[in-house]
């Protein structure tokens, strides 16, 4: 179950700003990365979860930062369906990411009080998503709609949380952007954990890109 509650996950969300994602199907390469982006100073990782026997790696990833990485906040994203949300859940993540708003995940989430925060992409979904009890709306594909959605979105609801993923880069004019904008966190994939040319993850660029990315965002908060 989770260690962290809801409203401790949307906490350590808002004070970092930023919630990096990866998913690799190798566990021992996955502990490498999850440990590159904890030493430069992120405390949540959103593990997208698209490959077979993903709960899997994801058992034996949230095992090693439970007894490694202190603090470090562990949750699962592109979870498409109640059942797989509960079976991470069980897992121990301690929040779940989704593509698209489902009100059945948001129903087995709230239940264990586990934040949930789903794909959004009009005020209609949103407004639906705040009434089901989501604490950050995930904005996806962020870079389809932009910061001047986001700023859109927070004249006539300054109460919404927005995270938008995709789209999002460790550069101080892109993060600038979007925090100028009003949101809340950002979520950071494959501009934040990328692979050099041998296909191999730079770990050290990783740990420095992190931290690079949570100044910059401390900066502009």
């Amino acid at each position: 179950m989770a260690n962290f509650s809801r409203l401790e996950v949307a906490e350590v969300m808002k004070q970092t700003g930023l919630v990096p994602l990866f998913y690799n199907g190798d566990i021992e390469v996955s502990k490498k990365v999850v440990k590159a982006v904890y030493d430069g100073g992120a405390r949540l990782l959103e593990f997208t979860a698209r490959g077979d026997f993903a709960h899997e790696v994801f058992g034996e990833l949230n095992k090693y930062v439970l007894k490694e990485l202190p603090g470090m906040i562990m949750g699962v994203g592109s979870v498409t369906d109640a059942a797989s949300a509960s079976r991470f859940m069980a897992l121990g993540a301690n929040f779940i990411v989704t593509p698209v708003l489902r009100e059945d995940i948001a129903i087995v989430c709230n239940r264990r009080k586990v934040m949930w925060s789903p794909g959004c992409g009009s005020l209609t979904e949103i407004c639906r998503a705040e009434e089901l009890g989501c604490e950050i709306v995930k904005l996806f594909p962020g870079g389809i709609y932009g910061p001047d959605f986001v700023k859109a979105i927070k004249g006539p609801q300054p109460w919404t949380s927005i995270m938008p993923t995709g789209g999002v880069s460790p550069t101080k004019e892109n993060l600038e952007g979007w925090f100028k904008a009003g949101v809340t966190c950002v979520g950071m994939g494959s501009k934040l954990i990328a692979k050099n040319a041998d296909g191999n993850y730079d770990l050290a660029k990783i740990e420095s890109d992190t931290k690079n990315a949570i100044s910059i965002i401390k900066e502009l908060k």
